[in-house]
């Protein structure tokens, strides 16, 4: 793996499930990374572990905490553009603890921004999530649809977003803030409906427990956005812009739980499971990305478009969760939020 330029990137979250696809992707094409991983006692790499062992060898990391100002400016120091991935994202965990997703998202991209200012960096590329348009208004949404806030992880997002905009229009701090739909893929949490219908039927249920099944979502493979964050960051068309990444279509996740049955060989039913769902006025009904803007400013269009691709995307994610030893790293016939 060569290096392809000197400009040394930061990736915030990089032992997340997105953060890593990320750094393997940035180092396949040359870049000179510094993975931002969350500090933990016993040195754990998060998802960066399943990385292999060559890409792993050519990242430098950083243990730190997104919420420390002086650790953020620390990372980010000697680096020339910033991926902030980082964040808590878990919908039902941001029931239970608010405050958290405030420090973590609002403020910790606060840190980003602020420590981009100082240090001169010369590209930010903020993390959003399609879970700020709420349930669409009107479809496809383009990136003009209104923000709502129906989640308290949501509203941080929003906030976020709004943090990392402002200081674009403050003080021309080059930011782009990246919209990515659902994305799924190999080493996606089990909290995701996805992962969790594969992980179940690849663990041997036939029958699965979920939540809603109506809403219909536009889910995007891992790969996709992976290039998304590349190319925002690589075009000088995306700052102070915010673009959406969706494959560009919506699917319901009743025909999601079937086309993963199909997929997978296996006939499976579905039980509701009332843990799994939202508050009524907190469920997003419907989610379909316009990824039109992704495609003039910065030259991105999905590989996993369409009915079939997602069908591909789902069954590489398939093979991947049916491997034993990833089963293992999970624990699907329990739920946690």
């Amino acid at each position: 793996m060569s290096i392809k330029n000197s400009k040394k990137v930061l990736v915030t979250g990089a032992d997340g499930f997105i953060g890593s696809h990320l750094v393997e992707e940035l180092v396949r094409q040359g870049y000179p990374v510094k993975a931002f991983v969350y500090y933990n006692s016993q040195g754990s790499l998060g998802w960066l572990e399943q990385a292999p062992a060559s890409i792993r060898d050519s990242i430098e990391i950083f243990s730190g905490d997104i919420r420390d100002p002086h650790g953020v400016k620390s990372a980010m120091s000697g680096c020339d553009r910033v991926l902030h991935l980082a964040a808590l994202i878990a919908i039902p965990y941001s029931y239970h603890s608010p405050d958290s997703y405030v420090d973590t998202n609002v403020k910790g991209t606060l840190n980003v921004v602020q420590a981009a200012r100082e240090l001169g960096i010369e590209k930010v590329v903020h993390t959003s999530t399609s879970e700020v348009y709420g349930s669409a208004l009107r479809v496809p949404i383009d990136e003009d649809h209104p923000l709502q806030g129906q989640s308290p992880y949501s509203a941080t997002k929003i906030g976020a977003d709004q943090i990392a905009l402002s200081f674009h229009r403050s003080f021309d701090t080059p930011v782009c803030v990246l919209r990515p739909f659902n994305t799924f893929g190999p080493r996606q949490s089990a909290r995701a409906v996805i992962p969790t219908a594969i992980g179940q039927v690849a663990t041997g249920l036939r029958t699965i427990r979920l939540g809603a099944l109506k809403p219909t979502r536009d889910f995007s493979y891992v790969t996709d956005t992976a290039r998304g964050f590349i190319a925002a960051m690589e075009s000088p068309n995306s700052v102070g812009e915010v673009i959406n990444l969706g494959s560009g279509f919506e699917i319901s996740i009743e025909d999601t739980v079937k086309m993963i049955g199909e997929v997978m060989g296996k006939p499976v039913s579905v039980e509701l499971d009332p843990a799994r769902l939202r508050p009524e006025k907190s469920e997003v009904d419907r989610l379909w990305s316009d990824n039109s803007k992704a495609k003039k400013l910065i030259g991105w269009e999905p590989q996993y478009g369409g009915l079939e691709g997602f069908r591909r995307g789902l069954g590489e994610t398939a093979s991947w969760f049916s491997n034993p030893e990833n089963v293992k790293l999970y624990k699907f016939h329990s739920y946690n939020i």
